[in-house]
């Protein structure tokens, strides 16, 4: 069975939300603010649809309940913020609601953006099981919006010789880690019979054990 082995922090720090990072955020979410009077015949409807327009990237990055980095790759960002464009396009398209319906299909759509997001970043890390070895891919940071990858290894080897291969290079990216940074933790507390004190007499197969036990 694939494992997935990602190495990188487990911690995602809160942010700004994901869907800001597209170039066409700011200007769609000017427009739902700008005419968000225009979509209930209740008043109170109107300030709760405000303050969850104004909330929505912060509230996105605390309902995304990620154990890592939000890091999305372009290709997946758009079609999270087509998707959510649209539906919110739709949304914008009717006449006045009746009193409660505008927030709670907002709410909806705010709800279904959040499982795109974190189907997209997921998605982009169970693919690393479909390689073998260490792979490296693309991203925007969701923190700050700006260009960042993600390094992880994949064990679908065929051989033994690509699986030897694989945690040679594995050893190798963590070595070089190591000397990048000495004071940096390297991998996850559950793996630390993969970092460099435990380095010199680690063998294949005691590699092959740590890693298939996390």
């Amino acid at each position: 069975m694939a494992l997935l082995l990602c190495l990188v922090s487990l911690t995602a720090a809160l942010a700004h939300g994901c869907l800001h990072c597209h170039s066409n955020f700011s200007k769609k979410f000017s427009f739902y603010r700008h005419h968000v009077n225009f979509k209930s015949w209740w008043v109170g409807d109107i300030p709760v649809s405000g303050a969850l327009l104004t909330d929505w990237n912060d509230d996105t990055m605390k309902e995304l309940h990620l154990a890592i980095p939000a890091k999305i790759t372009r290709e997946k960002l758009d079609q999270v913020a087509t998707a959510v464009y649209q539906m919110m396009d739709q949304l914008y398209q009717g006449k006045m609601y009746f009193p409660g319906y505008f927030p709670n299909e907002l709410r909806n759509i705010f709800r279904e953006q959040v499982h795109l997001i974190q189907n997209a970043i997921i998605e982009s890390r169970i693919d690393c099981q479909h390689r073998c070895g260490i792979f490296q891919y693309e991203t925007i940071s969701c923190n700050n919006c700006t260009d960042s990858h993600v390094t992880c290894f994949g064990y679908n080897c065929e051989s033994s010789a690509q699986w030897k291969s694989a945690v040679q290079g594995l050893l190798n990216y963590i070595n070089n880690w190591h000397k990048q940074d000495t004071s940096m933790s390297l991998v996850s507390p559950a793996l630390r019979c993969l970092e460099p004190p435990h380095l010199a007499n680690l063998t294949l197969e005691d590699a092959a054990e740590c890693l298939k036990q996390h």
